[in-house]
């Protein structure tokens, strides 16, 4: 077995773990969001959502991109260097820690300011409140990068993605039942933030996974920190091209339209879950391979492993673009059904993301972060204009046009470094068919005079779609012999037999 093959195993049986997670996590995220989205009024939900964009803000800078260099700088520490391992980690914390608790002290001082700027003095009480939730939520963030270092899924899933959407799912759904005020729910989410830390903490010293020592080594920190800055402006551009339209609309438009604008949002980044959910195993795994040269096994592995991301991603995207208006209408209900143009046109940018696979994590993979802060550069140069001039006149449909153009720009600039550094790209004949194959019938039924009222006709329609596109996939000749080894590999992790399926993909090998 080839060393892609073993690669992509290793990232397939960790995925199927990351992937289960996450879509826990979102499930519950979810629950949440539509329980305050329902029992708060559309202003409230605004406001909420502008606290937390601004504390994502916050967090941006405070990890000072060490959730991203982590899992890579660990995975090549233990190989070349593991003595320094222990000095790594502890230097992380320590810098984190003491970040967090200056960006506490700003937030406090400047809450007034931030709620002038968008015109609501109800998100001063809220970011005097939510801000204390910032160090546990830093530093939960830079325990579980380090354990992806290890190639450990467990902490991320079980805790992150698990304990603490239940936890604050728990808390929202008492602040509902009990009828308490929103105020109610800034608290609630600080407590859950705090909780979810303090089990990491307790489950991390019972393992011994990291070594903790109060003292920072200057030169690991500068090493550490030097490779780490172009990703945290990395994080703020990411993070600019995910929240600006949020932040302008509040500004241009009101609370009232930021919650419309917030139910379509949540969907369509639901879109690249798999995409995050490979990512999370990638670096640690693919960087050996790149350490030891090997780029032809690396872009195997980058080639198989976006073609399936496409294949599982494709019914998601689907429900979303076919049918925006159920989609809406079934999560967050009726009184959210203006945003359904929007949720087309940013489901549209989201699929272009995940379609060109994790082009920029290989780039940080092959030691090039900086490659990703040029294209990130003009994908927001490019969002914020479009944003000033769409979102007076078009309100939330300029402001998803010009998300997903954001995208677009940053993910053909990312696509086009990589190749040119290393030869990868994702499109071999294997990953073209499938993708022309499932555009065209995407026309096909958007153009049918088809009427969908419910969540379930969508459904039944999306099946009548796979049930076309699953076998023109198979006659095109799209399925390579590592297909058939990643089906093994599930089948193996699963404990159960897919004969059917093995026998079907050996056929069309």
């Amino acid at each position: 077995m080839s060393e892609a093959s073993q690669a992509l195993q290793k990232i397939a049986r960790g995925t199927g773990i990351v992937f289960a997670g996450t879509v826990i996590s979102m499930f519950f995220g979810f629950l949440s969001r539509a329980v305050i989205a329902r029992y708060f009024s559309t202003g409230e939900y605004g406001v909420f959502n502008l606290a937390l964009t601004v504390l994502n803000v916050a967090l941006v800078i405070v990890m000072l991109g060490f959730s991203n260099s982590l899992p890579r700088e660990v995975a090549f520490y233990r190989e070349k260097e593991p003595q320094k391992v222990a000095d790594l980690t502890s230097t992380a914390l320590i810098i984190v820690a003491l970040n967090s608790l200056f960006w506490v002290g700003v937030l406090l001082l400047g809450a007034d300011e931030l709620a002038g700027l968008f015109n609501d003095d109800r998100l001063i009480y809220a970011l005097r409140v939510v801000v204390f939730a910032l160090p546990f939520w830093a530093l939960t963030g830079v325990i579980i990068a380090i354990s992806r270092g290890f190639g450990r899924v467990r902490e991320k899933v079980y805790i992150q993605n698990v304990l603490y959407p239940l936890i604050w799912l728990a808390l929202v759904l008492a602040i509902a039942l009990l009828r308490l005020p929103f105020t109610a729910v800034f608290w609630g989410y600080v407590i859950a933030q705090f909780l979810t830390f303090a089990v990491l903490l307790l489950e991390i010293r019972r393992i011994g996974l990291i070594t903790f020592s109060l003292s920072v080594r200057r030169e690991v920190a500068k090493e550490l920190v030097l490779f780490s800055v172009p990703l945290m402006l990395v994080g703020i551009l990411n993070f600019l091209m995910t929240w600006t339209d949020t932040l302008m609309l509040g500004h241009y438009k009101g609370s009232e339209v930021v919650g419309l604008y917030n139910a379509a949002s949540p969907l369509a980044r639901l879109i690249p879950v798999f995409l995050g959910s490979a990512g999370i195993l990638y670096a640690p795994i693919v960087t050996p391979l790149y350490a030891r040269g090997k780029i032809e096994e690396m872009g195997r592995v980058y080639r198989i492993l976006t073609k399936w991301i496409f294949f599982l991603t494709l019914p998601l995207f689907a429900l979303l673009f076919l049918f925006p208006e159920v989609a809406i209408s079934f999560f967050f209900g009726q009184k959210y059904l203006a945003a359904a143009q929007a949720l087309r046109i940013l489901s549209v940018g989201f699929m272009f993301h995940t379609l060109l696979g994790l082009n920029g994590l290989s780039l940080l993979v092959i030691g090039q972060p900086k490659l990703n802060m040029i294209g990130d550069t003009f994908a927001v140069i490019s969002n914020v204009v479009l944003n000033l001039l769409l979102i007076p006149e078009y309100g939330m449909t300029g402001a998803a046009v010009a998300t997903a153009v954001s995208y677009f720009v940053a993910n053909v600039f990312r696509s086009f470094w990589l190749y040119q550094r290393t030869g990868i790209h994702p499109f071999g004949w294997s990953y073209v068919k499938p993708l022309v194959i499932g555009f065209l019938l995407l026309g096909l039924v958007m153009v049918s005079p088809l009427q969908v009222s419910n969540i379930w006709w969508a459904i039944l329609v999306l099946a009548a779609f796979f049930g076309v596109y699953v076998p023109l996939v198979l006659l095109s000749g799209s399925v390579d012999k590592e297909d058939v080894e990643l089906i093994l590999a599930i089948e193996k992790r699963l404990g159960v037999d897919l004969g059917i399926i093995k026998k079907v993909l050996k056929r069309f090998v």
